[in-house]
């Protein structure tokens, strides 16, 4: 159990120590795209991404609200046909 314990704990540490040790401060890959002129491709892509996965959100609160508005409004019909019983 203690061994487990252990090797939970020292296994990400040991990631982590190793992927510094891989880090190199130049991003090739930016660099090209900023060069060629690529770069506000990928930043409008990821925008119209964004923007979509916002609305879908925004619409789907829109839908439990409506839907949670129904369920309260048909308890409030039961609990009123219960009381004129």
């Amino acid at each position: 159990m203690m061994i487990k314990t252990k090797l939970i704990f020292l296994l990400p540490l040991v990631l982590v120590t190793n992927t510094y040790a891989q880090v190199d401060n130049t991003v090739e890959m930016a660099d090209i795209l900023r060069q060629d002129g690529k770069i506000y491709t990928v930043v409008f892509g990821l925008l119209v991404i964004l923007t979509g996965l916002i609305l879908f959100l925004i619409r789907i609160d829109k839908k439990i609200f409506t839907l949670e508005k129904n369920i309260e409004d048909r308890e409030n019909v039961v609990t009123a046909d219960l009381e004129n019983q």
